[in-house]
């Protein structure tokens, strides 16, 4: 069952705090056993600290809870959020101020002539179309929230001048120095949260070019049920690998320890369901939220809690941007997973043999715009590049010899498609319906939108711009010569959208989930979708039980049950072979679950992760197909296995499925000797599979500094395909994605939610909330996202009060 931080009995709602029993199975609340107790019942002393600032209207006050969580007060909704940005600074500068100078292409500034080569890439990346469309895309006060913003983060980088011993440790290692933001920054920043498909259309013209269409067979699962064809006029070849790397190193969200996430397996994916009041205990609608990214420190996410005249809301978003992406105000909670629709293309131009900045357009030669721009070196002059752009967006790469360039269009380049700034359009939104009206302007990430409200509604919506490919699908680079131009946008809120189903609940994991009446031949999403396992689960278990709890709700988002392994241990069983192995009796009669003590889990997914699935390419494959095709599509592996009989492995196809299975088997159960030991009977999967979050820093210090700034490790249990997401590299089996924060929220009894961030709020390494939340979160346990001021004020520790300097 869940574990979570408890309030004291006097501030338990009533739905919480039933005559003091909270033991019963009908009761929301946790049972007492699990609960941690953070307080005595008398309201704890507070630290006060009253400060003086520039560029606020009125007093102030942030209440920060004793988990870290800031609850924003203020009289005007312009210091509400210059006091949000002033806060942000207070515990994540390093932080934004890297997100910052990383997006606009400023490292080299701080960090020298090495970082030259991505602050190009970043720039070539920027958005620098009409400013005026892209604040319009995002509400009408999106321009004067986010100047507030910045206004308070500038407020704050003022105060460090003026008190250097404010100075994050950071900056004092690296010596380098917070620079003070525009508003402009926050939106032209496009890639800190990728677009789609890039990476796979690149992989799949080198397929085609080495093996022919009929290797692509191989690479992805496409739903619906698609045939991948060459493109008119493409003549397929290798990639440069230039082209990727220059893609890569721009949208590198951590440039500083580089290639540390490269070998994990791609599922990082994200969960969310909303439960309608006749499928829960509690009589309310419940949401639950449990978003997956890579794991870093500080964390990706902040929470905070903005209240002001007209606006009252609590919840996560990343530190850099104004506002909450999932959350809940005082009607409505919404939350949010990646629906991967195909955002972007790679066109692929001929030069003019005489003038590689002329590329071929309908019939005629047009020329690149150049673009010098000077980048600022750490002791060192300033060095001048150039960025090249055709009509379709900035050139990744120009292969000389072969007189080709390559360039992304992007919807980056629409105005609206800065990461999450359109959830400052939904903030104040009531039901369903304002919801959806909120969502015409978002643009990017591509994303399912789940919310619920206090009347027990409940909807799910996607939220995109999706390009309009008339007469061609997006899975292969095309041509730059004209022939395959968007024509204009479809805005997805207006196509894709369910209301109250007669299921009772609804949700999403990242699968493919487009309706049955979805017109997809005309909206042509995306045909490359996450593995269907989490949802799957999802799935299964809501449906094995009538109602919910809040505290069964938390209970599921840390279930590490793996269909995946369900559905080959299955296969496993059936196999015709000789007596069973050791290996194969070893995970006979195991229940699939990939607890952090079960020596079974640990055997799976070491033979899945580092024998199993290479081998599938490699038996069904030309050979050298498997290094192609990179990582390996989980989904479609687990169907090749489960038609052996029509997948190519041969004239007995399921004779040397089973071989295959059992061989590699064996293989694994050599590995897992060599890592824990040849008594099996003490493997546990927690030994090899650790929760590790490291500083990009720690790498260029001293161990003890490191050592400092370094948090963990811990046991983990689950995998990237289970609802307690924990992805993994195969390496060492280090976690490096999944969960780092999520919530569960009992619909307008708010203050009866819950929530985590790992490893802490703070990313000041002298905070007491840098790793506060660390062991909590390796429980799989939750802590309280009070919405209240009588139950925030009984919670605070420190109480920071604002006051304009008059000036």
């Amino acid at each position: 069952m869940a574990h979570v931080e408890a309030l004291p009995s006097r501030l338990m709602p009533a739905a919480l705090n039933k005559g003091g029993d909270l033991t019963s199975p009908h009761c929301c609340g946790p049972s007492r056993a699990q609960r941690v107790s953070f307080m005595n019942n008398n309201q704890a002393a507070h630290e006060r600290q009253t400060i003086v600032v520039s560029g606020l209207e009125s007093d102030a006050e942030i209440l920060v809870d004793r988990w870290g969580i800031p609850h924003i007060y203020a009289k005007s909704e312009h210091d509400v959020f210059f006091v949000q940005g002033f806060n942000v600074a207070r515990d994540r500068l390093w932080q934004i101020d890297m997100w910052r100078k990383r997006g606009l292409g400023r490292l080299a500034v701080d960090l020298g002539p090495g970082y030259v080569e991505r602050d190009r890439a970043a720039r070539m990346l920027l958005y620098r179309g009409d400013m005026d469309a892209e604040w319009a895309s995002y509400g009408g006060n999106a321009r004067s929230r986010t100047a507030a913003f910045v206004a308070g983060i500038n407020a704050y980088v003022d105060m460090v001048e003026r008190e250097h011993d404010r100075l994050p440790l950071e900056f004092k290692l690296t010596d380098a120095r917070p620079e003070r933001w525009e508003p402009e920054d926050v939106v032209r920043c496009r890639s800190h949260a990728l677009v789609r498909n890039l990476d796979f259309e690149v992989v799949r013209m080198n397929i085609v070019a080495k093996y022919g269409i009929e290797g692509d067979r191989l690479h992805r699962k496409l739903q619906p049920s698609w045939k991948v064809y060459i493109p008119e006029g493409l003549q397929p070849h290798i990639v440069p690998p230039e082209v990727m790397r220059t893609y890569l190193l721009g949208c590198d969200h951590n440039p500083l320890a580089a290639g540390h996430h490269s070998d994990a397996l791609n599922n990082t994916g994200s969960n969310n369901w909303a439960l309608m009041p006749s499928r829960t205990t509690t009589g309310r609608a419940i949401l639950a939220s449990d978003p997956h990214r890579l794991h870093d420190q500080p964390s990706l996410r902040y929470i905070a809690h903005l209240n002001a005249p007209g606006l009252n809301v609590i919840g996560a978003g990343e530190p850099a941007i104004p506002g909450v992406s999932l959350g809940h105000n005082e009607r409505l909670a919404f939350s949010l997973t990646i629906h991967p629709t195909d955002q972007a293309d790679l066109y692929v131009y001929e030069l003019d043999p005489e003038d590689s900045d002329l590329y071929r357009y309908q019939g005629g030669w047009e020329r690149m715009r150049v673009a010098t721009e000077q980048i600022s070196v750490r002791n060192g002059p300033p060095h001048s590049v150039e960025l090249r752009f055709t009509r379709h967006g900035p050139v990744l790469h120009v292969d000389q010899e072969n007189r080709r360039a390559y360039a992304l269009r992007s919807i980056w380049w629409e105005p609206g498609t800065a990461a999450y700034m359109g959830s400052l359009a939904y903030l104040q939104a009531m039901n369903f319906q304002d919801y959806c009206k909120a969502l015409t302007g978002w643009g990017a990430p591509s994303t399912n939108h789940v919310v619920a409200d206090v009347d027990g509604h409940i909807g799910w919506a996607v939220a995109a711009k999706l390009p309009v490919r008339q007469g061609w699908d997006g899975l292969m680079p095309v041509p730059g010569d004209g022939r395959y131009e968007w024509n204009g946008t479809y805005q997805a809120a207006t196509l894709i959208q369910r209301y109250d189903p007669s299921s009772g609940w609804l949700g999403s994991a990242n699968q493919m989930n487009l309706p049955s009446d979805f017109d997809w031949q005309t909206y042509k999403t995306c045909f490359e979708w996450s593995d269907e396992a989490r949802f799957t689960r999802l799935s299964e278990a809501i449906e094995e039980r009538k109602r919910w709890s809040v505290e069964e709700t938390l209970s599921l988002q840390a279930d590490v049950l793996s269909i995946t392994a369900r559905r080959i241990c299955k296969l496993l069983d059936q196999c015709d072979v000789p007596a069973p192995s050791a290996a194969r009796m070893y995970l006979a009669n195991w229940d699939h679950r990939l607890e952090v003590d079960s020596g079974p889990a640990a055997l799976f997914e070491v033979w899945f992760t580092n024998h199993l699935l290479p081998a599938i390419p490699e038996a069904l494959g030309p050979e050298g197909l498997a290094s192609v095709l990179g990582v390996q599509d989980t989904a479609l592996a687990l169907d090749l296995l489960e038609t052996a009989d029509h997948v190519g492995f041969g004239p007995d196809g399921r004779k040397s499925r089973d071989q295959l299975l059992i061989a590699t088997l064996e293989r694994a159960w050599v590995e897992v000797q060599a890592r824990l030991g040849g008594d099996s009977d003490i493997w546990r999967w927690g030994d090899l599979h650790k929760g590790y979050f490291r500083h990009p820093l720690s790498a260029m210090v001293s161990a003890d500094v490191a050592k400092h700034l370094d948090i963990g490790p811990a046991p983990r249990g689950g995998s990237g395909l289970t609802i307690n997401n924990n992805g993994y590299r195969g390496t060492d089996f280090r976690v490096m994605s999944g969960v780092t924060w999520r919530m569960v929220l009992d619909v307008g009894n708010w203050d009866a939610c819950w929530t985590i961030n790992s490893p802490g709020q703070s990313g000041d390494p002298e905070s007491p909330h840098y790793r506060d939340l660390f062991d909590i979160w390796a429980r799989d346990g939750s802590i309280p996202m009070l919405f209240s001021r009588d139950a925030i004020e009984a919670a605070t520790e420190l109480c920071i009060c604002l006051s304009p300097s008059g000036d």
